[in-house]
C-alpha cells in the first residue's frame, strides 16, 4: 500500500484513527449484539486478524471493553482488564452515548479509571451509539533514561 493510501485509510477507517496497528492482539470484553459491528470489523482489518474473546489465555496489546451501566462495577471491570494487557498496553472503554440504554456518566468513567490506576487520554466517537475512552496506565508513558 502506498503512503497516500495509508493516509486515506487513516481518514476513513476509525480503527486506524484509534491507533490500532497491524499484528496487535486485541482482546474484546463485553461483546453483545448491541456493539458497533463496523468498528469491530475495522479493527480486525487494521490488525490483520480476528479479535480474541474473553477466554483468551495470554496477554493482549489492547483491550476493547464494551461496558454498559447495568454491567456491574466499572472499577472492577477496569482492574480485570488491566490484568489482560501487556505492560504499556491500553484499554479502549466503549460506553453507550448520552441518551442510549446503558449510558455511563463521564464522571463515573473518570472516577473508575482513577481508582483503577488509569488515566484517560482521549475520547472519540466510536460509532452511531458508542463513545470510546482511551485509558492507559500512568507508568506506560515514556521510558526513563
Amino acid at each position: 500500500m502506498s503512503a497516500t493510501a495509508d493516509h486515506a485509510e487513516e481518514r476513513t477507517n476509525p480503527a486506524a484513527r484509534l491507533g490500532f496497528e497491524p499484528g496487535q492482539v486485541v482482546q474484546e470484553i463485553g461483546y453483545d449484539d448491541d456493539v458497533e459491528q463496523e468498528l469491530r470489523e475495522d479493527i480486525e482489518a487494521v490488525i490483520g486478524q480476528e479479535l480474541v474473546d474473553e477466554d483468551y489465555d495470554d496477554v493482549a496489546d489492547v483491550v476493547v471493553l464494551w461496558f454498559r451501566d447495568e454491567d456491574g462495577d466499572l472499577t472492577d471491570a477496569l482492574v480485570d482488564a488491566i490484568g489482560l494487557i501487556e505492560e504499556g498496553g491500553q484499554i479502549w472503554l466503549m460506553t453507550p452515548k448520552t441518551g442510549r440504554d446503558g449510558y455511563v456518566e463521564p464522571s463515573d468513567i473518570n472516577e473508575a479509571a482513577q481508582t483503577a490506576g488509569l488515566s484517560q487520554t482521549r475520547s472519540i466517537n466510536a460509532g452511531k451509539d458508542w463513545v470510546g475512552s482511551r485509558l492507559v496506565s500512568p507508568k506506560a508513558g515514556k521510558p526513563k533514561r
